[in-house]
């Protein structure tokens, strides 16, 4: 024979009881341990948290890695794509390019005003975290200063899917306004591989020409792909 407690419908609070409690189990495992400590998913379930305060967000968080491939992939892509995953509303989406856009100021403030040589890891992460996911190319200069010093970063182009139209003149005329003695060049390559290209290295040439005559050195010129990056000073195209 069951008793009447038996047959009682649990509380209707109890699954939101149960997210809640998961909520702050995650939570304070991430507390105490940090990134170490939790997967992929369950990181993008903490940004998803404030978004959606209400809902299970462990499928939207699996739906999303699946969809771009990866945290970082995620966590850069554009508002535009994030909303083609079903689920993802604009609050989702706008969550999702905070992170991003203080992951990119938080490398970006580890590089300025300090010389590039002694924080080249530091400058790399920058970069990537800012290009290596964009869907078109991107032409970004970084400007320096007597001791090597980052004074500046601006992007000066935008193209298309493998071409960003350079002009060395340009480029040349920045770097005398700022001041600089230096620069060092950047771009993505949309496709991943950071490869130089015939075109990449003609334009580097000109640019190095151009910036001798007016005794600024071009440091370096790194292409940005989605998981490695190139330099022409190791690849002595420089």
């Amino acid at each position: 024979m069951t008793t009447d407690s038996a047959n009682k419908a649990p509380p209707s609070g109890a699954a939101n009881d149960h997210r809640a409690g998961h909520r702050e189990r995650l939570r304070e495992r991430f507390g105490k341990v940090g990134t170490s400590g939790v997967q992929d998913y369950e990181l993008l379930e903490l940004i998803l948290f404030r978004a959606i305060p209400r809902r299970d967000v462990k499928p939207l968080a699996k739906d999303l890695l699946a969809y771009f491939g990866g945290f970082a992939e995620v966590i850069s892509a554009p508002m535009s794509r994030l909303k083609e995953v079903k689920g993802v509303s604009d609050a989702v989406a706008m969550e999702i390019k905070i992170v991003h856009a203080t992951a990119i100021k938080l490398t970006r403030e580890r590089v300025m005003n300090r010389p590039v040589i002694s924080s080249w890891d530091d400058l790399l992460s920058y970069c990537r975290a800012a290009m290596a996911d964009k869907s078109i190319e991107e032409f970004r200069i970084l400007f320096l200063d007597r001791k090597n010093k980052l004074i500046a970063d601006e992007v000066q182009n935008q193209g298309t899917v493998d071409h960003t139209p350079v002009y060395p003149r340009e480029v040349v005329k920045r770097a005398l306004e700022l001041s600089a003695s230096a620069i060092i060049l950047v771009h993505n390559h949309p496709s991943g591989d950071p490869t130089p290209s015939r075109a990449d290295i003609e334009m580097t040439a000109q640019i190095v020409k151009a910036a001798k005559a007016l005794q600024i050195s071009v440091h370096d010129h790194l292409i940005i792909g989605h998981k490695s990056e190139a330099s022409f000073r190791a690849l002595q195209l420089l």
